[in-house]
């Protein structure tokens, strides 16, 4: 692997001094291995498929492109294909290879062991053999979790953001109950070849027939912080901060795919939870603007330990390995208690949102090149407790209740604080990559084609 490391070293001066110069016309052509661009695109499709971001896709296909010696590749990442491509030069065909990404499951326990797969194979000690052997160990393993456990993360997160709202242990178990059901419905949907979009308006309604449910029965206080909990588990945190993420380095095709996904996620939420309120109100059931809380503002201890427990379920839905589950945890308390403490100091909600995100951006990319471990399992659950589902369900509530204009301002402030939190923690890690040295993978400053300056041509 002597020649590996020197084109590696030879790849990121090139990459530090921003131009590719072309090789002399007389260069020997050189073999390329049908067995490496395999690994390359096998690599980039589990990364992809698994929940990363497409810059980190990228640089993890061009850094064993370069380990495994294929000559002047081209690596093209979207959001639902691969391409690779190399040119071996003196007359020699070029040999290119594609993939299409036809299914995305988050499963952030596989992130963490490719990376490292990754990371080997870029410093020489892992041959091409062993890492075809090590990529297909890991896509034959299973979740650190049982399968039964994290279904039932769904319900725990919907019960611990109830808690969080300020409900007790009946909203707690009646807002697990309806999640896990509506969630189960859902599956069985998918399992009939139904659209993910129904499937999700679907799981979004039975929340919201169990807060109609409690209305009618006399306690409208408990109903909005049970559809609050059954909202947020379905909310898209984890598309969100990729598609910022992509967004900021340059990647605008798979960042605006990914946001374009995140707005038919809401949108679903948003149709499942409106048609049931509409019927409710249509109906006759008593839902009124005034039987909505506003966002409490409270350092207490329940809410502390229930915002560290919606992290941990979240953390669990997105199948993290169970080392991350402590600071899972740990982020959650942290963003709550910032968030609280910015609105006690009268900073607006959006704005607070942002800085809380930012923090824990700054403390996960850290931690995370710390561990040497891809960022997102560690800020994606902590960010969690901060989704907005309380003004999503105000929204609805008000749209259907003859406040057309102020619902939509409640959707649009929703939409705000989602994007603030996916902005916030993407700026946490521009700043830590602002004071980082350039690594094996290029993910340091001056090492990415979204820093060089255009000034937007």
């Amino acid at each position: 692997m002597g020649r590996a490391s020197e084109r590696l070293r030879r790849s990121w001066h090139v990459l530090m001094d921003g131009s590719a110069p072309e090789p002399p016309e007389d260069e020997p052509g050189e073999s390329v291995d049908p067995r490496a661009i395999d690994l390359v695109l096998r690599v980039g499709d589990l990364l992809l498929a698994s929940g990363e971001s497409t810059e980190r896709v990228n640089e993890a296909m061009l850094s064993l492109a370069v380990a495994y010696e294929i000559p002047r590749c081209e690596v093209q990442v979207t959001f639902t294909s691969l391409l690779v491509s190399a040119h071996p030069g003196n007359g020699a065909h070029p040999v290119t290879g594609s993939r299409a990404i036809r299914r995305r499951t988050p499963a952030y326990w596989r992130l963490t062991a490719l990376h490292a797969l990754v990371q080997e194979a870029s410093i020489g000690m892992l041959g091409l053999d062993d890492a075809h052997a090590e990529l297909a160990k890991i896509k034959r393993g299973r979740a650190p979790y049982p399968p039964w456990l994290m279904v039932l993360s769904f319900g725990l997160i919907a019960a611990s953001a109830g808690v969080l709202g300020g409900g007790g242990l009946i909203v707690a178990g009646t807002a697990f109950v309806a999640t896990v059901f509506g969630d189960r419905c859902a599956a069985a949907l998918a399992r009939r070849g139904i659209a993910e979009f129904f499937q999700l308006a679907v799981a979004a309604g039975f929340g919201a027939t169990a807060a109609v449910i409690v209305v009618a029965l006399g306690s409208p206080g408990r109903a909005s912080t049970i559809v609050t909990g059954s909202i947020l588990a379905l909310l898209p945190g984890r598309p969100l901060v990729a598609s910022i993420q992509d967004g900021i380095t340059g990647d605008l095709v798979s960042a605006g795919a990914r946001l374009l996904e995140v707005f038919f996620i809401i949108t679903a939420i948003v149709a499942g939870v409106g048609a049931v309120v509409y019927g409710a109100v249509y109906l006759g059931v008593n839902v009124e603007l005034g039987d909505l809380p506003s966002a409490p503002a409270l350092l207490q201890p329940l809410r502390i330990l229930a915002a560290a427990g919606v992290a941990v379920a979240f953390a669990l839905s997105l199948a993290v390995p169970r080392a991350v589950l402590l600071p899972a945890a740990i982020g959650g308390a942290v963003i709550w208690m910032i968030y609280v403490s910015l609105l006690n100091l009268r900073v607006a909600p959006v704005l607070a949102a942002a800085l809380s995100a930012i923090v824990i951006g700054v403390i996960g990319h850290l931690y995370a090149r710390r561990r040497q471990a891809p960022t997102l399992p560690f800020i994606v659950p902590a960010i969690s407790p901060l989704l907005p589902g309380m003004l999503l369900y105000r929204g609805m509530v008000e749209l259907n209740t003859g406040e057309a204009a102020t619902g939509a301002l409640s959707l649009v402030g929703a939409l705000s604080v989602a994007l603030a939190l996916g902005a916030g923690v993407n700026l946490g890690g521009e700043l830590v990559r602002a004071f980082q040295s350039v690594g094996l993978s290029a993910s340091g400053r001056g090492a990415r084609p979204a820093a060089r300056r255009t000034r937007g041509f």
